[in-house]
């Protein structure tokens, strides 16, 4: 299975999207500050999450998601 995900900056209040076959040790790598492109924005916290059978069906929602917010 495959997710779709949305974390909220604490830092800052805003949002990124993402998707994961692990959700749990994908947070755990963006609040671990290795994630280049978030690491000045921890913590985060997940504030939402889908379900998807595989990964394209994953990036394709993911790609929707982020052109509806950004």
């Amino acid at each position: 299975m495959y997710y779709v995900y949305v974390l909220k900056s604490l830092k800052d209040n805003k949002y990124y999207i993402g998707s994961s076959s692990d959700v749990k040790k994908r947070l755990d790598f963006h609040n671990s500050r290795l994630q280049r492109s978030t690491r000045t924005r921890v913590p985060f916290v997940l504030i939402y999450q889908e379900e998807f059978p595989d990964k394209y069906h994953a990036l394709e929602r993911e790609k929707r998601m982020k052109g509806f917010f950004f």
